[in-house]
C-alpha cells in the first residue's frame, strides 16, 4: 500500500520538526515546510536529511505561509508528487519585526503585530486548512490537525498570542461542524511545556514553573499525532481541543527517554474549550 502522506507546515525548527521526525518514523510520507531555502545546509533541508537518514521519507518544499498563491501551489505539489494528502498538522509560527520575546503589553507593541501573530498564527491555518479539506473530502478520509495553547483558556504570553491560539479552537470546533459525514476530522492539540532546541540551550531545569524533566519531547507530539490519525474512533474526537500529555498517556506513549509528560490541566485550570461535535 502507499504510504499515507502527511503535510507539516513551519517544520524548520521546534515543534514542528519533532512532529515531522516522529512521523517519518512512524512510516509517513513526510511534506516539510517553512521559508528559506530547502538544501543541505538550510534547516528545513537537514530536517528532512535527518528524516530520510533514520529510513523516512521526506519532502522539503519552501513555501511563504502568507502568500495564497504559493500555498495553492504547495497543495497542488503535493497532489502532482504524491497523489494523495491524509494529514494536516498546521504549526506554522513567526515573531513580529523586532520581536524579543513577550515581555511587553499589549499596549507597549505596535499595532503591525496583529499581521504576524494573527496573520501566520491563524489565517495560515484557516486557507491550509481549506486546501487540506478540499482533497480529503473528495478522498473521503483524513485528519486536520492544529497546534494550539493553554493560552487558550488563560493568559499566556500575549493578547494576540491567545487570540489566536483561542480562534484556532474555535476554527476547529467548526470546521468539525461542517466536516460532519465527510469522513475528515479536525482537531485542535494543546501541548503542554514542550523541549525545543531553543529552550533547551537556556541550560534551566524548570521554564515558568514548569519542570523540563516532565516536558514534551517534539517528537513525543508527533508520536501524539501518529497515534490520532490511526485511531479507529478519530471521528468521535472530531472538534475537540485536546491536551497531548493525556493523550500520550492513554495511547501509551513517552518521550525518547521514556518520561511521560505532565498535563498543565490543573496549572490552566481545566482543558480545551471545545469538545466533540458529535
Amino acid at each position: 500500500m502507499t504510504p499515507p502522506v502527511a503535510l507539516v507546515t513551519g517544520a524548520s525548527r521546534g515543534v514542528g520538526r519533532g512532529v515531522a521526525r516522529a512521523l517519518g518514523e512512524a512510516g509517513w510520507t513526510v511534506c516539510l515546510t517553512a521559508r528559506g531555502g530547502v538544501g543541505p545546509d538550510d534547516r528545513l533541508g537537514r530536517v528532512a536529511a535527518e528524516i530520510t537518514a533514520a529510513g523516512g521519507t521526506a519532502q522539503a518544499i519552501s513555501c511563504d505561509h502568507t502568500d495564497d498563491d504559493a500555498v495553492a501551489e504547495l497543495f497542488e505539489r503535493i497532489d502532482g508528487d504524491h497523489g494523495r494528502l491524509d494529514l494536516l498538522i498546521n504549526n506554522v509560527w513567526a515573531a513580529p519585526r523586532g520581536f524579543g520575546g513577550f515581555s511587553e503589553k499589549f499596549f507597549e507593541r505596535p499595532i503591525s503585530d496583529w499581521d504576524t501573530l494573527i496573520g501566520v498564527g491563524l489565517r495560515a491555518h484557516y486557507v491550509a486548512s481549506v486546501h487540506a479539506a478540499r482533497r480529503m473530502v473528495d478522498a473521503g478520509s483524513g485528519l486536520i490537525a492544529s497546534i494550539s495553547s493553554f493560552g487558550s483558556r488563560g493568559h499566556l504570553h500575549s493578547v494576540l498570542y491567545g487570540m489566536s491560539k483561542t480562534g484556532l479552537d474555535k476554527m476547529t470546533s467548526d470546521m468539525a461542524h461542517e466536516l460532519t459525514g465527510t469522513g475528515v476530522s479536525a482537531v485542535s492539540l494543546w501541548p503542554g511545556l514542550v523541549r525545543t532546541e531553543l529552550l533547551m540551550s537556556l541550560g534551566v531545569n524548570d521554564f515558568a514553573g514548569f519542570s523540563l524533566e516532565r516536558a514534551e519531547d517534539p517528537t513525543f507530539v508527533g508520536r501524539v499525532v501518529d497515534a490520532l490519525a490511526r485511531d479507529p474512533d478519530l471521528s468521535a474526537r472530531s472538534g475537540a481541543t485536546l491536551v497531548t500529555a493525556e493523550l500520550g498517556r492513554e495511547y501509551g506513549l513517552a518521550n525518547d527517554d521514556g518520561v511521560v509528560p505532565d498535563s498543565h490541566r490543573a496549572a490552566f485550570g481545566g482543558g480545551g474549550l471545545f469538545g466533540p461535535v458529535g
